[in-house]
């Protein structure tokens, strides 16, 4: 059965316009889930966050990206039910194919303002007693799709059920799921093509992304080509691609390599990221100190922020700091960042990333503290330790990249075994040479360094290696 979507992708009919020319076809269905007050706070959450501080026009919506992955799900069922002879998809069935495309909808409906940047800090917010942390976002759709408007949205216009859809969005639950429809290769197929080493959600935030920063990185790429050439593994239930589309997915991969490295881990966008995470980690652990009113606060419910819109929880955050009389520089009328002191990469700083890198959050702000003491020491005056932030590459690692390509003769090679730039970036691991450990700092702070010492890397590295190695002994 050919889903309605998919007939209406094809017949033309109503649609929703988004950029950069993309048409996404509506039906009844799809239109009421849409309208949900769920869906729709989407439009309130930027999709890059801090990143339009460096490159203002990316202001995008979660929304936005969430109808482009919506569209690709249509145009990936429509190119695989149409190929010569018998199709593909023949062995899903049509309650799968159904949850394929509600997974992509909703994918990112449980999101809340700068959810990336605060879900790398893993449990650091977590407070015990009434303030136990944030739940993940995939935790939220899962509550959203059980208890809201596009609960009865799938009860009155689908076939498939919430177990079905988060099956595809978290595929280790599957033998957990008693209500799940799906076959245990339907749920590995679809989830592949949803989040896979090639999949439908990065052909849409990898040029709409890069469309919305004004960089041509995520869209030298040919997504068409992609698609055209992706197809069901011969051997295994998930997502591969014809030896014909082997030079788009190169060109894919390190497309996303180079957004990474100047766009999502530019080093003043992770000025930002750490300046924010550093201020949530004191509102929820570092605020029951008496404030210029001489009144003690409680650490802050950050669980609380959860369904607001971005701007009412850029509101809450600043109210949040001023009454700790710790205001933050972030969000204020003036562009005020801390600045890049030191930066060590896997290669020229090794020592100091592999000693840093996945670290837990609570860990870093500890090493931070012995920094600024090392520092304070040095200019001979105290330093407040917040102002001394180090950014390291978190512990969640990126999905692989090396795809399985099909060749003409019906062999399976990964795609770094047939592609000498993917398999650069498969064999040396993506995250040690995109993200970075940083150390951030006011300006006045970065002045008063190079006066001491103007191979200021080389001053930091010998100080932070110091604090690292402290902090490790003091957990033993």
């Amino acid at each position: 059965m050919t889903l309605p979507e998919i007939n209406a992708q094809r017949r033309g009919v109503s649609r929703i316009r988004i950029p950069p020319s993309m048409d996404v076809p509506m039906t009844e269905r799809i239109r009421r889930i849409i309208d949900t007050p769920s869906m729709r706070r989407l439009a309130t959450i930027s999709q890059l966050g801090l990143v339009s501080l460096v490159y203002p026009g990316a202001t995008h919506s979660r929304l936005e990206h969430s109808l482009g992955v919506y569209a690709n799900s249509l145009g990936l069922l429509d190119h695989l039910t149409s190929q010569t002879g018998t199709s593909q998809t023949d062995t899903f069935s049509s309650v799968a194919q159904e949850a394929f495309v509600v997974a992509a909808l909703v994918h990112d409906a449980g999101h809340w303002p700068f959810c990336h940047p605060i879900e790398d800090m893993g449990d650091a917010l977590s407070v015990s007693g009434s303030n136990p942390g944030m739940t993940k976002h995939e935790n939220r759709v899962e509550a959203i799709l059980r208890d809201s408007e596009i609960a009865r949205c799938l009860a009155d216009d689908w076939q498939c059920v919430a177990d079905d859809v988060m099956a595809i969005l978290r595929p280790k639950s599957f033998d957990e799921r008693e209500g799940c429809q799906l076959s245990r290769d339907e749920v590995s197929f679809f989830a592949s093509c949803l989040s896979g080493p090639i999949d439908i959600d990065k052909l849409d935030y990898l040029q709409r992304d890069s469309l919305h920063a004004g960089v041509p990185y995520g869209r030298n790429f040919d997504p068409e080509r992609i698609v055209a050439a992706l197809c069901v593994h011969p051997h295994e239930p998930k997502l591969a691609i014809g030896e014909k589309g082997r030079t788009a997915a190169e060109m894919m991969v390190f497309g996303r390599y180079v957004m990474f490295s100047e766009v999502y881990w530019h080093h003043t966008v992770r000025a930002a990221t750490a300046m924010l995470q550093r201020a949530l980690f004191a509102l929820t652990h570092e605020t029951n100190t008496p404030s210029s009113s001489n009144q003690e606060h409680a650490p802050v419910d950050l669980a609380a922020w959860s369904d607001l819109s971005e701007p009412a929880w850029v509101d809450a955050f600043r109210d949040a700091t001023l009454a700790q009389s710790s205001p933050s520089d972030l969000f204020g009328p003036t562009r005020q960042l801390f600045k890049r002191v030191a930066e060590f990469n896997v290669e020229s700083g090794g020592e100091v990333h592999a000693l840093l890198a996945r670290r837990p959050y609570w860990w870093m702000v500890a090493c931070s503290h012995r920094l600024a003491e090392s520092i304070g020491a040095a200019l001979q005056r105290d330093i407040d330790p917040s102002h001394i932030l180090i950014d390291a590459p978190p512990a969640k690692l990126e999905v692989d990249i090396n795809i399985d390509v099909v060749t003409r003769s019906g062999g399976v090679m990964t795609l770094g075994d047939v592609s000498p730039v993917a398999s650069v970036l498969a064999n040396r691991q993506f995250d040690n040479h995109v993200k970075r450990v940083r150390v951030f700092a006011p300006e006045s702070i970065r002045k008063e360094l190079w006066r001491i010492d103007p191979d200021v890397t080389q001053w930091i590295q010998t100080r932070l290696i110091r604090a690292a190695e402290q902090t490790a002994d003091a957990i033993v």
